[in-house]
């Protein structure tokens, strides 16, 4: 496990988004395992800048995201699919059907989880990006005595509903079910990124950093079990980390 230590969330951004113009130039049909919220926005911004100033090419490559509220269709300006599309998708040169967002209107979300699963073992992750939410969480993946394995329907604590609610008009509207990778889903990326931003991250962050304990009560300190991962936080969301 790397750990990198930026001075602000520029910084993270610039450093997020170097690793990953790297791969995608030394692999032209990179598989990328994509986040959503606002940490990794700043990475996306300069992925975009790289494809309009310096001609990175999106065209081969193949997205595969974390997760999607259930009920929510693809038009829903809180939908996951809505987010990407904007923030990233529009304004690169990757093909639509390329782009793979789960589907929070499916009919048997049971087998579509199942079929979700199939498209990662399908295709592969080469590199995954990971947000991490101020309770440790890490896509949907919630603190409990058990954590999920393959994708699957989570139910999201109040806590991550109210991190949330910042993207929807209210409190309320937040859906309180999400379709989301597991445990096994996220490992088989080859590589993971890990961002964190504020101060608001520093407890999640010191709780996987100040000792190796792994803990189901924290989901993102499993990631000490996978050989290749990078974590990159800014000085805020590092101000609580002992080492």
């Amino acid at each position: 496990m790397r750990v990198f230590v930026e001075k602000d969330y520029d910084a993270l951004s610039d450093r997020a988004s170097r690793i990953l113009i790297e791969e995608i130039k030394s692999k032209k049909d990179l598989v990328l395992g994509l986040a959503t919220g606002s940490t990794p926005i700043g990475t996306y911004e300069r992925l975009i800048k790289a494809h309009r100033e310096e001609g990175l090419d999106f065209s081969q490559v193949k997205s595969i995201n974390l997760d999607e509220y259930v009920g929510l269709d693809g038009n829903h300006p809180g939908s996951y699919r809505y987010f990407m599309d904007n923030v990233l998708f529009n304004h690169i040169n990757i093909c639509k059907s390329n782009t793979h967002v789960p589907d929070g209107t499916a009919e048997n979300l049971e087998e579509y989880c199942k079929a979700y699963d199939s498209l990662i073992d399908k295709y592969g992750i080469d590199i995954q990006i990971l947000g991490i939410g101020s309770n440790g969480h890490i896509a949907f993946i919630e603190p409990g005595e058990e954590l999920s394995l393959h994708t699957s329907i989570a139910r999201l604590k109040e806590s991550t509903i109210n991190d949330n609610a910042r993207f929807f008009n209210s409190r309320e509207e937040v859906p309180d079910k999400a379709i989301s990778l597991g445990i096994l889903s996220i490992f088989k990326a080859k590589k993971i990124i890990l961002l964190a931003s504020g101060k608001n991250k520093a407890s999640a962050i010191a709780k996987i950093l100040n000792n190796d304990t792994i803990s189901t009560k924290v989901p993102a300190s499993i990631l000490k079990l996978h050989p290749d991962v990078t974590i990159i936080v800014d000085e805020e969301a590092y101000s609580e980390t002992k080492i």
